[in-house]
């Protein structure tokens, strides 16, 4: 039983690869922009995030990138741009603070994120994430346990939560 249960925690499920919905890594960027600029295909040239005409999920997608790239301040100004209730805005502001040190202000952000959503998965893991860097692993599972209440086994979400509680290994998108 204890081998099941930690091959159950450490599996690195086809989840974590494929990722679920938005939750993978997202793909480089055709373009690098310098700063908080995006890539506008339109235009072919690199345009402000705050005074472009990018859908939202253009703009997201580009949060996505810059953070994955470990360009925190420059996520965040993009994250700026997104429309007040995309849901993404407040998850990687809060993703983006956490990375950087402040932490207190991501977990403010995330629990604004879940407020707003209860649903929204990728808040919780992250928020998760966060509590598993604190050492407060009773305050991931509660996430954890909240992400399968919301439909989200199965995702990525889930399982890198899953893996940060196991291992204390967390992501860094």
């Amino acid at each position: 039983m204890r081998i099941f249960l930690t091959a159950a925690f450490l599996l690195p499920t086809a989840v974590l690869a494929n990722g679920g919905n938005d939750d993978a890594p997202p793909p480089k960027p055709a373009v690098s922009c310098d700063g908080a600029k995006i890539y506008d295909k339109k235009t072919k040239t690199c345009v402000d995030a705050q005074e472009s005409s990018l859908e939202s999920e253009q703009l997201y997608l580009a949060v996505r990138q810059l953070a994955y790239a470990g360009r925190y301040q420059d996520a965040q100004t993009v994250a700026q741009a997104l429309p007040r209730d995309h849901a993404g805005r407040l998850t990687y502001m809060g993703f983006t603070h956490r990375k950087m040190g402040n932490v207190d202000l991501g977990m403010m952000f995330y629990e604004q994120a879940i407020a707003e959503n209860p649903g929204n998965i990728l808040a919780r893991s992250y928020m998760g994430q966060g509590l598993v860097e604190a050492g407060n692993v009773k305050g991931a599972m509660v996430q954890l346990r909240a992400i399968r209440a919301h439909g989200g086994a199965g995702t990525w979400s889930e399982a890198s939560l899953r893996n940060a509680i196991a291992t204390g290994t967390t992501y860094n998108y």
